[in-house]
């Protein structure tokens, strides 16, 4: 048993999600590419590798990273690239995206032995939160107005267009992608290749499959391109856990459980997003609030149900830790942070990684 907090991720669990990825790409023709934002532990990079095309970034190092890591296409996108980066930044890519014509055009000398591409925003989205919304007023995220964008055409291969958020209405996706073809329909027909993105929940349950690689097939053979998806969250759905353990509990007029881990420093995007952990099954006559071990006091996982009152020692697995989680860990209170696990598909469990006070230390100076 390893000493807790860890991240545990289930090799199972995710060879269930890269099956419907390769699925996917053989029935309807489209490239993924592990969107590096989202999951970005390679050492799961040489499971992953037969399933996807590659990988796609949004900085300097997690280009390198998936260039060194994964292989086979890498795809560089940064919302502004520095001019101290782009030189490296065009050692590893495949290809380079910009966000602005600005940039394409600041760096269009340096970057002409690379294909080019640039980020749309067509000023529609599928987003529950204002915050991962690129479609929101004044937004920063790629260009809009094709008359704009139509004298560069020359300089640039393909678009990237991200403009979901964990999108699991098929529906929605559909109609949506139907207005941005109308809208910008002549500029697909002279590249070569437009990315659709990541935000698209085609991994989650009873999600129609079939019905969306038909779309993405008509999209690719209508324009005459190749389609990209930049899959993060949908890549690693389900598919690691956080294991804590109850360190205090007591009630102060509700039922408290403290954890050996951190909201803020573990799982930062439930913070965020003013979401609650995931804990299974959630039933039970008990509702006890987890919270975690950092001084914030709004340090809290969230109210769940539970079969017997939690006690110092008993184990709690908290739910969806793969996707924005591992990426996201911090050292804030220097709490320890959590080390990684991987589930092997014979059930063994093997640790990749520990961090050490060694660690946070030479983190800081």
């Amino acid at each position: 048993m390893l000493p807790t907090p860890y991240y545990l991720i289930d090799k199972a669990k995710l060879r269930h999600n890269m099956e419907i990825m390769a699925r996917l790409r053989a029935h309807s023709g489209a490239k993924t590419l592990l969107a590096l934002k989202g999951f970005a532990a390679h050492a799961l990079f040489d499971f992953m590798r037969p399933y996807m095309d590659g990988t796609t970034s949004s900085s300097l190092f997690e280009l390198r990273l998936g260039h060194e890591k994964f292989g086979k296409e890498s795809h560089a996108y940064s919302v502004a690239w520095g001019k101290e980066e782009i030189e490296e930044a065009l050692v590893y890519a495949d290809k380079i995206i910009f966000n602005s014509i600005s940039q394409l055009q600041q760096f269009e000398r340096q970057s002409r032995g690379c294909p080019r591409g640039l980020r749309l925003n067509p000023h529609i989205s599928y987003s529950h939160f204002d915050l991962a919304d690129p479609a929101r007023p004044f937004s920063r995220l790629g260009e809009s107005e094709a008359e704009k964008i139509e004298p560069y055409l020359d300089r640039i291969s393909g678009f990237m267009l991200h403009y979901n958020c964990e999108n699991d209405d098929f529906a929605a996706f559909d109609r949506q992608l139907g207005e941005i073809e109308a809208r910008y329909s002549r500029l697909f027909a002279q590249v070569e290749w437009i990315s659709l993105g990541g935000g698209l929940h085609f991994t989650g349950d009873n999600y129609p499959l079939d019905k969306f690689a038909g779309r993405l097939k008509h999209f690719a053979q209508s324009h005459g391109v190749q389609v990209y998806l930049e899959p993060g969250e949908a890549a690693v759905n389900n598919s690691a856990t956080l294991e804590t353990r109850v360190l205090d509990s007591f009630n102060n007029g509700k039922n408290i459980a403290i954890l050996d881990a951190s909201v803020e420093a573990h799982m930062l995007d439930l913070l965020i997003y003013r979401q609650q952990a995931t804990i299974l099954p959630n039933s039970g006559a008990h509702e006890i609030m987890l919270c975690g071990k950092s001084c914030l006091a709004g340090d809290i996982f969230g109210t769940f149900r539970f079969e017997k009152l939690l006690k110092t020692g008993d184990p709690v697995s908290l739910g969806n830790a793969a996707a924005y989680t591992m990426v996201k860990k911090n050292w804030f209170n220097g709490v320890a942070m959590p080390a990684i696990a991987v589930r092997e598909l014979d059930g063994s469990i093997r640790l990749i990684r520990r961090f050490t006070y060694e660690d946070y230390r030479n983190s800081l100076s």
